[in-house]
């Protein structure tokens, strides 16, 4: 087999960088760290409707266990009128990525 070894120079213009894809998966999970999302923020992550979004996500018994700061998760239950949904958004953001398939499964 014939080897051909080739040296170029590429350019990278000076306001950007090469990283590796670890590396960025951790800037974009700091980048959430301390962040708290509210329901309109929720709703622009998944692109639904927040009825659509407590029906297949909130509510539903296998995923309230999980997310329910009251059972130990990362999602405030609003327990009175006045009180708006808060969630923890790197661990929410973690949860839609790993539940993707159980959430729209039986969403149709």
């Amino acid at each position: 087999m014939q080897q051909l070894v080739a040296n170029i120079a590429i350019s990278i213009p000076e306001d950007q960088i090469i990283i590796s894809k670890v590396e960025l998966e951790e800037l974009k999970q700091q980048q959430l760290l301390g962040t708290y999302w509210s329901m309109k923020d929720l709703e622009k992550r998944v692109n639904r409707k927040q009825e659509w979004i407590k029906e297949h996500i909130l509510f539903p018994s296998k995923f309230r266990k999980i997310l329910d700061i009251e059972e130990g998760g990362f999602v405030f239950y609003p327990q009175k009128k006045g009180q708006t949904w808060s969630f923890h958004a790197r661990y929410m953001a973690t949860f839609l990525d790993d539940h993707f398939n159980q959430i729209f499964l039986n969403c149709n």
